[in-house]
């Protein structure tokens, strides 16, 4: 795969805009004022100690948590009166924490669900030719994904009979398939190796080049490592936000989330 070196400029356009958003959970106050920019080809990282609000953020982008006040806007489009299945004609796909694959189909139907419909409901259940020809594009494209991720020899496999981090890929293989030019990672090194958290690094740093990518995650190397900003919330609040060596340098951040070992490595 081609390896992506050159970071967005600061004079990029912004994709997702989050101001001031507030979403509350009964009398709870998951987020408060919450304000986020992010430009295309950016990858962003997303932290915070647990209950910071990081996935609820997620699901306000995601239409699945409405929020009281604020805005969320995408390439200029006002998000909030959009239902979740219409952020993917918007090119916004996102993975949960869950890997959420279906056991009883192998690799590559699991990753062909993904796709976008590329035939009639019709056609595709009374096998007509325009839906044969649909379904053979899908799984061509299914397989150029499970390819471009080193997985492709597993597309016969059920999910079961894999290890977590080949699941993994998969996980990230589907939502490839849905042609994102923004996507949302919640957790993706979860359960990973050293190693395939450094593969996952590579990766991500390649497909920056087509879409911007925002990432919530524990593992604070891995953030650290492939993101050009980072935000840290906490209880509902954004804390900092900057680079990684500004994150790092951070007082704040660095005493009560980061830790001194991670903040001055």
């Amino acid at each position: 795969m081609r390896r992506v070196n050159a970071r967005p400029s600061d004079s990029s356009p912004s994709a997702l805009v989050v101001s001031d958003l507030t979403v509350h959970f009964g009398g709870v106050v998951a987020l408060r004022d919450v304000s986020i920019d992010m430009q295309s080809q950016q990858i962003m990282g997303i932290i915070g100690p647990n209950g910071a609000g990081k996935t609820t953020l997620f699901n306000a982008v995601s239409r699945l948590a409405a929020p009281s006040h604020g805005t969320i806007t995408y390439r200029g489009r006002s998000l909030l009166s959009m239902r979740t299945p219409q952020l993917a004609g918007l090119g916004i796909v996102r993975t949960l924490q869950g890997l959420g694959l279906w056991t009883r189909l192998t690799v590559l139907e699991n990753v062909m669900l993904g796709a976008p419909p590329a035939a009639s409901m019709v056609s595709d259940l009374l096998a007509l030719p325009r839906g044969d020809r649909a379904e053979r594009r899908r799984a061509d494209e299914a397989m150029a994904v499970l390819e471009q991720l080193g997985v492709a020899d597993r597309a016969r496999a059920f999910p079961g009979s894999l290890a977590h981090g080949i699941q993994k890929r998969v996980v990230l293989a589907r939502a490839l398939m849905g042609r994102p030019t923004l996507l949302l990672l919640d957790e993706p090194a979860s359960g990973l190796s050293a190693g395939e958290v450094e593969q996952l690094v590579e990766l991500l740093r390649t497909l920056r080049a087509d879409m911007g990518i925002a990432l919530v995650e524990h593992h604070l190397d891995m953030v650290m490592a492939v993101s050009d900003r980072v935000t840290v919330l906490n209880l509902g609040r954004v804390i900092a936000s900057g680079t990684p060596a500004e994150i790092r340098a951070n007082d704040e951040v660095s005493t009560a989330y980061l830790g001194t070992s991670v903040a001055h490595a």
